[in-house]
């Protein structure tokens, strides 16, 4: 009994040691403050070490790599170390031992210190974390489901089997960030419905938790990887990165900025705030990584100071950039219409020597910068050439073809060579619109310059463009899905389409109004608005579709909606309730909108007629125009100056409708600088001049190119009497200067002119070209042309419209036709 006891003690004091040990060299693995620590630790210890201390191990080398700055980073010195090789060895043959964390935790580790794609121990993890799939925390699945993601295996079966987890315990989730990352991971194999509960849970999640920006922007690349433009979540995104400001570096702006463009997505606020903290950091980008991205992120809105600093360090760069980054820096340069000669240069030289290592869209993309921005390189554009026409050779899919061929198309001194054609000929059967929109403009292109120079080419060219038109017009009307066409439609645009395909794609989205549904009028707005085409059944299905679910719309879906009606002036059925009911809808939500998106509304509005009081006091405050004076200088040039305009036409429109709000006119000095930068040669404009002179019996009777108070211009005036028999225009104003026959006056609300005697009438006689029109034969004038009809007779104008197609009809061939015609329009003679 006595020697029991004492073999039980021993055995006891053994453990007891042994479990000191262990948790000794646990706290010791916990301590390290260096990867060599680590590993002079596994080294003296290797008999000892257990499962739970192989993935401490391998977690702790992880967490000093991840506490450095990336460059800073020491992964190869890592994974090149004998002991590293050791842990890995004992981590795979004790892999069945460790806890369910643990594995996922050891898997997640080894990937971030970027070991093989098929290194034996992350394969032996991945299949042991498959076996406990089930059992694994939301956290833990997460981040091996992270781990799969990154290692490309997103189309496997236990991906599929993840997704499956979470679709049934989706409603039990409460962490934002698991699901976050769970929906990244599984997004490409995930159905519509399912993606659409998750796209619910997280917004739901996101109004009750505190989110970290790093969810948010993983909630964004989820709705990047769908091309899903789902704006209650972009927004509640955009508000956490606004708190969040103060920890965005430039790589997470970048990264923000990358998926709002793709996603279509822009918050001038957010510019504001990214501009001013990228401006502070321009010093301190030493390395070409960082700096790429903050080139790309802040050189499209810096001012002339940070733009010409960004210019002059990526020219000292040039060097050093990869493949990679020389593309973002000649995107960032088109999208800034930056053609800065000593850059480009630079950049040009740098590229030869990586052409080799782009694949055939980004060598597409890198043409087109190369072109659009006018690079003078003729021995690059040589092999960019040769290195597309060997992707085209062996290129077997539409997409690509297309592209090519409409890149060659964009070479400077291109000569055709026949196998081009013969590949285009080859993809048409299975070409979207695009695809072939890009291969018609190629075509158009080339034979419009003679570039095609062998025997029979034009022949063979108008074939290729009549079977092209064939292969456009089969697929619209086999066309059954409005969705999948409004898809198609996004990125189709150009003479070809328009002068082809767009009636007949009209007709297709007529034949499909039954599929018009909330979810997919903006699409179709949009498409009608580009096309410009007047089309009253399809307006009016999308103004009844809006009015029944204005609840379920965002307002700035619904503000779109408006801009198609206002801009092609077009009433639909109930007309004033339509647009009371978007009215007052929108005006209950004027906090949603960003500043400029006020102006576009307002404007739109105005167009149609309305002036709803609350709107216009908001945008006509000093401290929301101080606001979008701040916010205008971020925007993008093209929209900055529709914006601009936009207000000047609200103003005005303000002014002459509605005076009793008591709006000043303040776009004077704003109106003199557009007209004097503005071209305005027009010699058909003389010969009519000569004519109306010759009705009304002198030159001194009309005046040409007015300008009419708030600066409307009009193609000619005159006065007629009482009795039509006109007057002097000379004795009419005070002229104040006069550039190419264009009359100014010292004070453009004062008319500075006589009043007229009773009877008498000024007359304002305008000639209306194609664009004051819709594209269709219906020829409908469109909203800016009829509002300035309104506004015209608002100041006293008796306003005469002459349409282009009138004009220029056989009608009117011989020049005592078209005097007899201005006759009838001046005197009102039937």
């Amino acid at each position: 009994m006595l020697c029991l006891r004492q073999v039980c003690l021993f055995t006891l004091r053994r453990y007891q040691a042994r479990t000191l040990c262990s948790d000794l060299l646990l706290s010791q693995i916990n301590s390290c403050t260096h990867e060599d620590e680590v590993f002079s630790l596994v080294g003296s210890n290797k008999a000892r070490l257990s499962e739970k201390h192989v993935g401490i191990a391998l977690n702790m080398l992880w967490q000093l790599q991840k506490k450095r700055p990336l460059l800073l980073r020491t992964n190869d010195y890592v994974r090149n170390h004998s002991q590293f090789l050791t842990l890995c060895i004992l981590a795979e043959n004790k892999v069945e031992h460790m806890e369910d964390e643990a594995v996922v935790d050891t898997l997640y580790s080894i990937l971030r210190l970027s070991v093989e794609d098929h290194d034996s121990l992350a394969e032996v993890l991945v299949t042991e974390a498959w076996k406990r799939l089930e059992r694994l925390s939301l956290p833990a699945l997460s981040k091996f489901a992270l781990c799969l993601y990154k290692k490309y295996r997103h189309f496997n079966p236990i991906t599929g089997k993840i997704a499956h987890i979470v679709d049934e315990k989706l409603d039990s989730v409460q962490d934002i960030r698991a699901l976050s990352v769970l929906m990244v991971s599984i997004s490409d194999v995930i159905s519509q419905s399912f993606r659409d509960r998750l796209l619910c849970k997280a917004e739901q999640l996101m109004e009750e938790k505190e989110v970290h920006f790093n969810s948010a922007k993983r909630i964004l690349q989820f709705l990047q990887n769908f091309k899903l433009i789902y704006h209650p979540l972009l927004e509640k995104c955009n508000r956490i990165f606004l708190k969040s400001a103060s920890r965005l570096d430039i790589h997470s702006i970048s990264h923000i900025f990358g998926l709002y463009e793709q996603l279509g997505f822009d918050n001038a606020e957010f510019r504001l705030v990214a501009k001013q903290l990228l401006s502070e950091t321009v010093d301190d980008c030493h390395d070409p990584e960082t700096f790429a991205k903050l080139f790309f992120a802040l050189g499209p809105m810096a001012g002339s100071n940070i733009r010409e600093r960004l210019l002059v360090t990526a020219a000292h760069m040039a060097e050093e950039f990869s493949s990679q980054q020389i593309l973002v820096i000649l995107k960032t340069m088109q999208k800034m219409k930056c053609r800065n000669s000593h850059l480009l240069k630079k950049m040009a030289s740098v590229l030869h020597k990586h052409l080799d290592s782009y694949h055939v869209l980004q060598l597409v993309k890198l043409t087109h910068y190369l072109v659009v921005l006018r690079c003078h390189d003729p021995e690059l554009f040589a092999k960019l050439k040769m290195l597309l026409l060997g992707f085209l050779k062996s290129s077997v899919i539409p997409t690509d073809t297309a592209a090519i061929i409409r890149v060659l198309a964009m070479l400077p001194s291109f000569q055709v060579e026949e196998i081009i054609l013969n590949k285009a000929a080859a993809v048409l059967p299975q070409c979207r619109l695009h695809n072939l929109n890009c291969i018609a403009t190629a075509l158009v292109k080339w034979n419009h310059h003679n570039q095609l120079h062998w025997q029979n080419s034009s022949e063979v060219c108008a074939e290729l463009l009549q079977n092209l038109n064939d292969c456009g017009f089969q697929r619209l009307q086999k066309a059954n899905n409005l969705n999948l066409l409004l898809e198609e439609l996004t990125h189709v645009n150009g003479d070809w389409f328009e002068e082809v395909l767009s009636e007949e794609t009209v007709a297709a989205c007529q034949r499909l109004i039954g599929q018009i549904t909330w979810a997919n009028v903006l699409p179709l707005s949009f498409f009608l608005l580009k096309t410009k085409h007047h089309c009253p059944a399809l307006f009016d299905r999308i103004a009844a579709v809006t009015v029944e679910n204005l609840d379920k719309m965002q307002p700035s879906e619904i503000c779109s909606i408006l801009i198609l009606f206002s801009a092609l002036n077009y009433d639909p059925p109930d007309n004033e309730e339509f647009f009371e009911n978007c009215i007052q809808h929108l005006t209950s939500n004027l906090s949603y909108f960003e500043t400029y998106h006020l102006v576009l509304l307002g404007h739109a509005l105005a167009v149609a007629g309305y002036f709803p009081p609350v709107l216009i006091t908001t945008i006509f405050n000093v401290s929301f125009l101080s606001k979008l004076d701040a916010q205008l200088k971020v925007l993008p040039d093209s929209l900055k100056q529709r914006v601009r305009s936009r207000l000047m036409r609200l103003n005005r429109a303000v002014c002459l409708e509605c005076p009793e709000l008591h709006i000043p006119w303040f776009h004077e000095r704003y109106c003199q600088h557009v007209f004097h930068n503005s071209n305005r040669i027009n010699p058909p404009r003389q010969h009519v001049y000569r004519m109306l002179a010759e009705i009304l019996g002198g030159s001194h009777y009309v005046r040409t190119s007015v300008l009419t108070p708030y600066y409307y211009e009009i193609d000619f005036e005159c006065v007629l009497d009482e009795n039509k028999k006109p007057l002097s225009c000379m004795a009419q104003n005070i002229p104040l200067d006069n550039v190419g026959g264009i009359h100014l006056r010292h004070d453009v609300k004062d008319e500075g002119r006589r009043t007229l005697s009773p009877g008498s009438q000024r007359i304002a006689l305008e000639f209306l070209d194609s664009r004051a029109f819709s594209k269709d034969s219906s020829r409908h004038l469109k909203g800016e042309p009829a509002v300035k009809k309104r506004h015209l007779e608002m100041l006293g104008y008796r306003v005469v419209q002459i349409p282009h197609f009138e004009w220029n009809s056989m009608v009117l061939s011989t020049k005592d036709e078209q005097l007899e015609y201005l006759r009838q329009q001046l005197y009102g003679i039937q």
